[in-house]
């Protein structure tokens, strides 16, 4: 089965994009079969519906239902591997 992975910053153009394309290259180097889409925060509850998980890289409290992870550390690298891990957690969940 096909994960789906929603990314959300404040535009939804350029840091949510390479968050988006950085986490595809590292799910696809780990065998991980993933759609990566990358949104504004202003849309997501349009997109949300049927992901996997939610990869926020803006302040959101709202409880999707889905595990969240930290895409902060997909930007800075700190904690990368961690957030990584989490995600394909919820992608095999």
């Amino acid at each position: 089965m096909r994960g789906r992975v929603i990314v959300a910053c404040g535009s939804g153009v350029a840091t949510s994009q390479a968050v988006a394309s950085k986490i595809a290259r590292l799910l696809k180097e780990k065998d991980v079969d993933a759609e990566v889409e990358a949104v504004d925060i202003k849309s997501l509850k349009h997109h949300i519906g049927g992901a996997s998980a939610y990869v926020s890289i803006v302040k959101d409290d709202t409880d999707w239902g889905i595990p969240v992870i930290n895409g902060v550390s997909f930007l800075t690298g700190v904690g990368q591997d961690t957030e990584l891990q989490n995600l394909i957690d919820a992608l095999r969940g």
